[in-house]
């Protein structure tokens, strides 16, 4: 058996891994892997300190499930101690198919796969080497286990992978209105008629926790210049792999090479088990070096775009209420063209439009329910008295265009 660890987190403080099972999930390849993944892409373009992994972030979830299962233990709701390992293992390897820079990957380098997909696959892949040591972890995290509140605890508008990211995002961005009272909200979980529920001497804590999710979206995952540098990303690998797959040589990592070389998706990831393994060695370091590379590239776009990044100087952003108007992006282009010397199928290389929208709370989806002494339960958006329901399930939706600095 493994030995145990105690891991100094800034976050959390120490956070104790026991030997055997876990242990192992953190000290396998696949998840030492996320070490080289940053949490939150390219918000270090606008926060500097933001250069925390989905390692650490993985850790700090494993955390904060430990201490829900410890709290309703306490509270009566029976969890058998192989349920709570599977649980905590769970929502350790919840992350582990996440691809380089946060969500560049997906419908850039491959398509029609999500990072959830391929975190399934690598899941199975170890359950695989542990002789089906996972199954029961495999099951919850699927929803195909029988005490649905344990998946809610992994996959839910107030699971254990929210509470975590929320809360570590806010410290190392250094923006406080992200800083949520986790410690109290798991304190005031309790379960009903096999649903995760909220005591009601909670319900501040977890209008304090919708509102500073919103803050935490619109001022850092969807900042205008953290889209903007992430949309300029999007456009550099699809330019290498046009040009990768119109016969030109580029340099490349294997792996990286791999994904810009062949048209990856779903089917593809079914038909070619190596496709799993040279995604297995993709992160942050493959994309990065490659890029370098390409500053001195000949190819103008390829070369700009990638000197654009290297010295960080993002995509200008317009952010837009309304549709960006056609005769609007026509002028761009045509700017642009002349310019930059590019001609009608390269400067699409250079700008993209885009509509990003976010609500605060899906009436639609799991709810949060409050659980009143007298046994009474209210959906949050009912019970609170500052929040009402149409402010907190409104999409807000905003049209950026975004585009090389003329």
């Amino acid at each position: 058996m493994s030995e145990g660890k105690i891991i100094n987190d800034p976050v959390f403080g120490f956070i104790k891994v026991p030997g055997g099972i876990l242990m192992d999930i953190v000290n396998h390849p696949l998840m030492q892997r996320l070490r080289h993944i940053k949490q939150v892409g390219l918000a270090s373009v606008v926060y500097p300190g933001a250069q925390h992994t989905r390692f650490q972030h993985s850790l700090g979830a494993y955390h904060l499930m430990s201490e829900a299962v410890v709290t309703l233990t306490q509270k009566g709701i029976f969890i058998f101690d192989s349920e709570a390992e599977a649980v905590k293992a769970a929502i350790l390897m919840h992350d582990i198919g996440h691809g380089p820079f946060s969500h560049v990957l997906e419908h850039t380098l491959v398509d029609g796969i999500s990072h959830e997909d391929v975190s399934l696959l690598m899941m199975e892949r170890i359950n695989q080497e542990m002789g089906g040591g996972l199954n029961l972890a495999l099951n919850i995290f699927k929803n195909e286990y029988p005490k649905r509140f344990l998946h809610q605890l992994i996959s839910s508008q107030l699971d254990m992978d929210r509470l975590d990211y929320l809360r570590r995002d806010s410290f190392y961005t250094g923006v406080s209105e992200g800083n949520i009272g986790s410690a109290r909200i798991i304190k005031m979980l309790n379960v009903v008629e096999d649903r995760l529920v909220v005591d009601s001497k909670g319900i501040y804590s977890i209008e304090n926790y919708l509102t500073s999710r919103r803050l935490m979206y619109w001022q850092v995952y969807l900042h205008k210049t953290t889209v903007a540098t992430e949309k300029m990303l999007v456009n550099l690998l699809l330019r290498a792999k046009h040009l990768m797959q119109s016969g030109k040589n580029l340099f490349a990592t294997p792996s990286l090479r791999y994904f810009l070389v062949h048209h990856v998706d779903a089917a593809f990831f079914s038909e070619h088990p190596e496709a799993l393994n040279h995604y297995s060695r993709l992160d942050d370091t493959d994309i990065y070096c490659s890029i370098k590379e390409w500053v001195n590239d000949d190819d103008k776009v390829l070369s700009l775009l990638a000197s654009n990044v290297v010295n960080r100087r993002p995509f200008k952003v317009e952010v837009h209420e309304n549709p960006i108007d056609e005769e609007r992006i026509a002028a761009l282009e045509s700017e642009l063209m002349n310019k930059t010397g590019t001609n009608r199928e390269e400067v699409k290389y250079l700008y993209q439009v885009s509509a990003i929208e976010k609500d605060m709370y899906d009436v639609n989806d799991d709810h949060i329910t409050i659980l009143y002494k007298d046994g009474q339960m209210k959906d949050i958006a009912e019970a609170s008295e500052i929040l009402n329901v149409s402010l907190l399930s409104k999409k807000i939706r905003k049209y950026f265009l975004c585009y090389h600095k003329i």
